[in-house]
């Protein structure tokens, strides 16, 4: 006689396998690790990820609440944001997979989706693998449960009320508090700038060293704010190897590229197919249209800033015709 599973009403949680890893479901769909694959399944169809380039994709769906839009994990599965709910997919941007009929969307509420990632990558992710780090900054992801990381993949961010850098701004300052210059900045000059403020004036006029800022980072493909002006979001960052999700947008994102570079691979958002390949340099600025995918290649830790429109409505204004696909008509 079998025995039903028993799952947990908050994770998804079914027991552990033979490798130590908890097995999770979601809806008709189950993921399950092994020491090198992760396996997901749902009711006609399977799917099997590298584990690292799984962690690293869920690492960042989970950092950034899902995100604007899409995260696509690779060609087959990802999810998108509703902003309340989440579609959670496999193959439904994939022709084939279409083609084949074996394609799968769910929409389930976004605390849900949160609570059953958030407890997948705490149990997949191993003693000394940081899914946030630079390849070559981190260890192996594969093998055997050993552990885990939750100091890894439980950061938060520090939250700051004023400008960075002024008196109550955030644990995290532009002194880096103790986080360190990362090796591959180690040349990017350290001073801050001087701001001679009218009397009265100190404590609401300030400037600081971005590229100091950035040059404590530690952590990649991960954007911060440091500027939100209303709806209007500079969100610098430091991209180092591969962006580890294909992002497919619901809105328009500037790039500037602050130092070295970042080759991108930019294809139509929901048949994916190509449409450039954009190499960006120090002083370059793209705009990716609303209605495209995109992922980064970093061959040295780079600088970035994206710039984003953070505004509620700003989804349904392009979806009605309301705010343009593409920032610029040439």
């Amino acid at each position: 006689m079998s025995v039903a599973p028993v799952v947990s009403e908050e994770t998804g949680a079914l027991g552990a396998n033979r490798f130590g890893y908890q097995k999770f479901a979601l809806g008709s769909f189950s993921f399950e690790r092994d020491e090198y694959f992760a396996h997901i399944a749902w009711s006609h169809g399977t799917h099997t990820m590298d584990v690292g380039d799984f962690l690293r994709a869920l690492m960042r769906d989970v950092a950034w609440g899902f995100f604007y839009g899409y995260v696509h994990f690779d060609s087959v599965f990802g999810t998108c944001n509703h902003y309340g709910t989440v579609d959670v997919f496999a193959g439904t941007y994939n022709s084939n997979y279409k083609r084949a009929g074996v394609d799968e969307l769910q929409n389930h509420p976004t605390d849900r989706v949160g609570a059953t990632f958030v407890a997948m990558i705490e149990d997949w992710t191993n003693e000394g693998f940081d899914p946030f780090a630079a390849p070559m900054e981190t260890g192996s992801p594969y093998g055997p449960n050993r552990g885990s990381n939750l100091e890894a993949v439980r950061r938060a961010r520090s939250t700051a009320t004023r400008c960075v850098g002024l008196d109550g701004d955030a644990p995290l300052r532009t002194d880096g508090s103790g986080y360190p210059v990362n090796r591959a900045f180690a040349d990017v000059d350290q001073s801050e700038p001087e701001v001679h403020a009218e009397p009265g004036f100190e404590d609401r006029v300030h400037a600081f060293n971005l590229f100091a800022y950035l040059s404590r980072s530690d952590v990649t493909w991960n954007p911060s704010f440091t500027s939100v002006v209303k709806h209007s979001f500079m969100c610098p960052t430091t991209e180092e190897h591969i962006l580890p999700i294909v992002h497919g947008n619901d809105r328009v994102e500037w790039f500037f590229q602050l130092s070295d570079e970042i080759h991108w691979d930019i294809s139509t958002r929901d048949t994916a197919e190509p449409r450039s390949r954009v190499i960006m340099k120090p002083g370059d600025m793209a705009a990716m249209p609303a209605d495209c995918r995109h992922q980064g290649f970093a061959p040295k830790r780079a600088m970035l800033l994206v710039w984003e429109n953070g505004s509620p409505k700003i989804v349904d204004e392009i979806s009605s015709g309301q705010a343009p696909v593409n920032p610029v008509d040439f």
